[in-house]
């Protein structure tokens, strides 16, 4: 076999192995951990997540890295990638079918704009009962804490013991919070 060949090879292996990292869930939090990822792959894994992100555009998905802090500036350093946790999300924009197929009914769904796009203006951290009483503007009173509570129990909010709600991993990972600001504020991109 060639070294061409053989390197095909590896990064088949590689590559197989990731997709089965990526999709399969082990943990409360889907996605893998950058360590996981290197200690499993080795040090070439942004490399091999490189690879595979090629093979799912044509399945309409992406690799998306969600840093637990802000994203880097510039390109991320290994430690940066090490705590970064790695997800398999759609690479477009769901269309109005496909939103139905997910189960959500678009009042919800415009419920939860509203809660990330309030809490977005808020620096990331505002009361609960301050997105409860914005909700019941826009929404039926009886339907604001079950909202509230399945946006917590999916990951797209967090809620602390002093009730204070905060963006949770989902929303990092699925919500592109700059796209959103343009939208709500009518900038076209």
């Amino acid at each position: 076999m060639s070294k061409r060949g053989r390197r095909k090879a590896y990064y088949a292996r590689k590559v197989k192995t990731a997709t089965h990292m990526l999709f399969f869930r082990r943990h409360r939090k889907p996605g893998v951990k950058g360590w996981e990822l290197r200690r499993r792959l080795g040090s070439d894994y942004p490399k091999v997540l490189s690879v595979l992100d090629n093979y799912l555009k044509a399945l309409d998905l992406q690799v998306k890295t969600v840093f637990e802090v802000e994203k880097p500036a510039e390109k991320p350093t290994p430690e940066q990638l090490d705590k970064a946790r790695f997800y398999i999300i759609l690479r477009g924009e769901l269309t109005p079918k496909e939103t139905k197929m997910i189960g959500w009914r678009i009042d919800d769904l415009a419920g939860l704009a509203i809660a990330i796009s309030y809490i977005m203006s808020k620096r990331g951290k505002t009361p609960r009962k301050e997105v409860e009483e914005l909700l019941r503007d826009k929404l039926p009173g009886w339907r604001v804490g079950i909202n509230i509570d399945r946006y917590i129990r999916y990951g797209y909010l967090m809620q602390d013991e002093n009730e204070q709600l905060y963006l949770d991993w989902r929303t990092r990972a699925e919500v592109d919070q700059k796209a959103l600001i343009d939208i709500l504020l009518g900038v076209e991109t």
